[in-house]
């Protein structure tokens, strides 16, 4: 299709020619050193047209031949440069198959070539990458003294630039918590500005910091904003809430410990049946079981309707609680206790916790057919058999049947031979 378009062209500038200068009779004289000389009015416009263009290719040229340097020049720093991008590239490939080594190799060369051309010499984001692949690379070699000063280097290079300053300090903050830093790497997080710190990734550098150091509320806290930004899954969030609020329940030593962290917990972590359940225990080791009952109370008014291992908790929190039940005002407990065994009698923790209750009351009657199938079940642990079994025999010693409360102790001595 070109051809044919040019082909036309040309037909109609040699028509256009063929009209215009085929009935030309005009004549041009030429008069020099005495001489003249005579040609037809075409020749000379086409000795005219020629010399244009000899002198226009003569100018052209001349101005190729002077500007072969500059071009020189041009061809081998666009060829540096070329070579420093694949530099760099092979740098994060050596990086990502784990030679390191040869990364921090590959990311020198780069810099290297970096210096020698023009258009790359002010480039912030190729230095504090190739930079960052180096100290990178030295991290994973525990070269903590080169990835050190690979690190001043990069910060140096993202001084004017606010997006690579964020990015150097969050690494930063990551290679400390490898370190087993913590308070440094908090340090370094805490130089971010308001709105890089509430990002997924310096929430989690966050967490792990505040993991470290031992402090699960500060923990639970930043869980629970990466929950809220969809960082982990529901399942996963949950199960990560539920164990910082483990930690910080068994951090406590006393009482009054005990009820501030239950206070700084949010109401969501305090309805979750399972916090309850760790928080009564808790307090009932550090002969608090008044409190873990007011803790279960809520819990135990549904027992019947949470899930299976969630009651056994609930259950065996209860067992741990009961000293505290007749402390507790009111008939509440027993109304929860004989309603739970109710809807949930099939379950042999809720027997032994019922049974533990009604004993505490001293509901003799009610207590001894739950105890006794608490005693017998090997479902439950063998720690909640045996107390079952202590409180049979304290009850039938009450009652005057000191053969029946020989049993019961004869039981539990084997048990533990067991």
């Amino acid at each position: 299709m070109r051809a044919l378009i040019w082909l036309l062209l040309i037909g109609i500038a040699a028509t256009v020619a063929a009209t215009l200068l085929g009935g030309n009779d005009g004549l041009v004289s030429v008069f020099y050193a005495g001489q003249r000389v005579d040609v037809s009015l075409n020749l000379a416009l086409v000795l005219l047209l020629a010399a244009v263009l000899l002198l226009y290719v003569g100018l052209r040229t001349v101005s190729a031949l002077l500007a072969l340097p500059e071009h020189a020049l041009a061809w081998r720093n666009l060829k540096r440069e070329r070579a420093a991008g694949a530099a760099l590239r092979q740098a994060l490939a050596e990086f990502f198959a784990a030679r390191y080594a040869r990364a921090q190799r590959a990311a020198q060369i780069a810099l290297d070539l970096q210096d020698d051309v023009p258009e790359l010499r002010g480039n912030a984001t190729f230095a504090v990458q190739a930079h960052l692949l180096a100290a990178s690379s030295a991290h994973r070699l525990q070269d903590r003294a080169g990835r050190d000063q690979r690190l001043v280097a990069a910060q140096a290079a993202a001084k004017d630039d606010a997006l690579l300053r964020d990015g150097v300090q969050l690494m930063q903050a990551e290679w400390r918590l490898d370190d087993r830093d913590a308070t440094r790497a908090l340090a370094a997080l805490a130089e971010l500005p308001p709105g890089v710190a509430r990002r997924t990734q310096a929430l989690r550098l966050r967490l792990q910091a505040s993991r470290q150091q031992g402090r699960p509320l500060e923990a639970l806290q930043t869980a629970r904003l990466l929950a809220k930004h969809q960082a982990f899954s529901a399942v996963g969030a949950q199960a990560l809430l539920r164990s910082l609020a483990f930690e910080a329940l068994d951090g406590a030593f006393d009482g009054e410990q005990l009820r501030a962290v239950w206070a700084q917990l949010e109401a969501t972590d305090r309805r979750d049946g399972w916090v309850a359940a760790r928080a009564a225990r808790r307090a009932a080791r550090l002969g608090e079981m008044v409190l873990g009952c007011e803790w279960l109370a809520p819990h135990w008014d549904h027992l019947a309707d949470a899930e299976p291992d969630m009651r056994r908790e609930l259950a065996l929190a209860l067992i741990d609680c009961a000293g505290g039940l007749p402390v507790v005002s009111g008939t509440g407990w027993l109304a929860r206790v004989e309603t739970a065994l109710a809807r949930a009698g099939a379950d042999d923790t809720v027997v032994a916790a019922a049974g533990m209750a009604f004993a505490q009351r001293q509901l003799w009657g009610k207590a001894r057919r739950p105890l006794e199938r608490a005693a017998k079940s090997q479902a439950l642990p063998s720690p909640v058999r045996q107390r079952a079994l202590r409180t049979l025999a304290a009850m039938a010693r009450a009652a005057g049947d000191e053969a029946s409360a020989l049993m019961h102790e004869q039981a539990i001595a084997h048990m533990g031979e067991d």
